[in-house]
């Protein structure tokens, strides 16, 4: 019997690497990507290049608008920081997160998977190489999935849900040799928090340079395009 999971795709070098990981173990996919009123709409555009790529049959991408909070650079008119040092980076909670953005998200990929008799949700939050946003923690996935098991339906009637976060514990140069291994194509990936019209990375902000530092330490080029190469030191 065929097993479904709906995993969350952003577009970025995480989920992309989550995707193929659940491919790996021969699910059905249905991926889950959200237009949220992010500042940029260039994710959404490389979210449905991976999922074609992967021959997804079925990708939903949900409209909602997290605007209406504020409070993040990347909803709002405040600006993304650049050129922070590994160690600023490391420490404290930074303006790019959105506040409950996780929360929301998972939401609607546990209602998703309710109607679609899934018991398997994948995402690809990271608990070495983070930001220091507090729903990438393990604590945090644990806690969703004991809420998602006694709020639904599915959880109620017997079949237990699933939240998988198969990279919790790698560092950013291990998924990217991770995912290399299962054939992904980062090149179709974008993890920038602030791109050109163009779709090309700044090169400046954390998650670029994050991503800069995980390919350098993996021993490999990263294959998408950035107005500044900058790794963080």
């Amino acid at each position: 019997m065929t097993k479904t999971a709906v995993v969350l795709l952003s577009g970025g070098l995480d989920s992309a690497t989550v995707l193929a990981i659940a491919r790996r173990q021969e699910f059905e996919i249905i991926a889950l990507s959200f237009r949220y009123g992010q500042r940029h709409d260039a994710e959404i555009g490389a979210a449905q290049s991976i999922a074609k790529r992967a021959g997804v049959r079925r990708h939903v991408i949900a409209d909602i608008d997290l605007r209406i909070f504020g409070a993040s650079a990347l909803t709002s008119e405040l600006a993304v920081p650049k050129g922070r040092s590994a160690s600023e980076i490391s420490h404290g909670i930074p303006i790019t997160y959105v506040p409950a953005r996780n929360t929301i998200f998972l939401s609607y990929a546990l209602a998703l998977a309710e109607v679609s008799d899934s018991s398997d949700i994948f995402l690809g939050v990271n608990a070495l190489d983070y930001s220091g946003y507090p729903d990438c923690r393990p604590e945090y996935i644990q806690a969703f999935e004991r809420m998602a098991n006694l709020a639904t339906r599915a959880g109620v009637e017997g079949r237990h849900l699933a939240i998988h976060a198969p990279l919790m514990h790698q560092t950013k140069a291990e998924i990217i040799a991770h995912g290399l291994a299962l054939g992904v194509d980062y090149a179709l990936t974008l993890s920038c928090y602030d791109p050109d019209a163009s779709s090309v990375a700044c090169g400046e902000c954390d998650a670029c340079q994050l991503r800069l530092k995980g390919f350098a330490e993996a021993g490999v080029p990263d294959p998408v395009r950035y107005r500044v190469r900058m790794a963080a030191t």
